[in-house]
């Protein structure tokens, strides 16, 4: 069993390096005994605002900041930042905002699921734009919301598709009942602020091109770049970003995007989403570069067969 006894603040990580970061202290509470007889002890998770010779402050996640004698530290270590309040939204809450990226998109309700229909967009239907999303309850039997889906695809003249989260008890539901994946690798769901992708780009050119439609953008640069994006109450999401092959490696994604995203700030969102295919290392690396991370991955399914 682990000494419960006090160490000196040496013997462990934490020291007026950690001002400024987040922290997690245990400390012993005096006067107070803990379950094997020795001294009682805690956890207090948060940021270090302060770090003296005596003592150290740290502001909790909730709650009043807590003055810590270093004689009472047992231990601690510096620990990963929160995740923001957006990266803590469910899977579900994200993918609401993908019918608002093309006009046209007809959507119908199964309890928390959505089916989808949405046009042709350079030659072909977009799978996140025709495809049900199959997360959250769908209010009927698994089989019955599946014959939803299948009526719904035929009748808007769809192969039927479905998105599931990766790794969920929905994707294992589904495959039980022959819902197989297509052939394509997980796709990272990616989400930023807006304003710290911002600071990482240049500011947008003079000379781009800005086609509006209510709440959706497309921007070129002549005939080498372009991408798209649409508005959803604070939300970003930024699709399309296609640079010529012919002159790629010149910054021009990043241009767009800086482009994208300063008409989505004028706009009022806050928070950029994505979609990018796991194994596209290129765009990965883009989108990963400039501050996106990935909240989750998705995969997408059909009845018995790839499409």
């Amino acid at each position: 069993m682990p000494d419960p006894r006090p160490v000196h603040a040496g013997a462990h990580t934490l020291g007026p390096h950690v001002v400024g970061s987040r922290v997690v202290v245990r400390r012993v509470v005096p006067g107070e005994t803990g379950p094997s007889g020795g001294p009682a002890m805690t956890d207090v998770v948060g940021v270090c605002l302060r770090w003296s010779a005596l003592e150290c402050v740290v502001q909790p996640d909730d709650g009043p900041a807590v003055t810590i004698p270093l004689a009472l530290v047992v231990s601690g270590k510096p620990v990963p930042p929160r995740p923001s309040v957006r990266q803590r939204v469910p899977p579900l809450a994200i993918h609401r905002h993908v019918a608002g990226l093309w006009p046209g998109v007809v959507t119908e309700q199964v309890g928390e699921w959505v089916l989808r229909a949405g046009p042709l967009v350079d030659g072909r239907y977009p799978r996140r734009g025709s495809s049900a999303l199959a997360m959250g309850d769908p209010g009927v039997p698994l089989p019955d919301a599946l014959d939803r889906v299948l009526r719904f695809s035929e009748l808007h003249g769809r192969p039927p598709l479905a998105v599931v989260e990766l790794g969920s008890r929905r994707e294992d539901e589904l495959a039980d009942l022959h819902w197989v994946p297509i052939d394509l690798a997980p796709v990272h769901t990616q989400l930023a602020s807006v304003a710290a992708v911002r600071r990482r780009l240049d500011p947008p050119p003079a000379d781009a091109t800005l086609v509006e439609d209510d709440a959706r953008v497309e921007v070129r640069l002549g005939d080498t770049a372009r991408g798209r994006a649409a508005v959803d109450g604070d939300w970003l999401g930024v699709h399309g970003v296609v640079v010529d092959p012919g002159h790629r490696r010149r910054g021009l994604a990043r241009t767009v995007v800086s482009t994208l995203l300063e008409w989505g700030a004028e706009r009022g969102a806050s928070t950029a989403w994505l979609h990018v295919e796991s194994d596209n290392a290129a765009a990965v690396g883009l989108w990963e570069g400039i501050g996106f991370r990935t909240h989750h991955d998705h995969r997408y399914v059909a009845p018995g067969v790839t499409v």
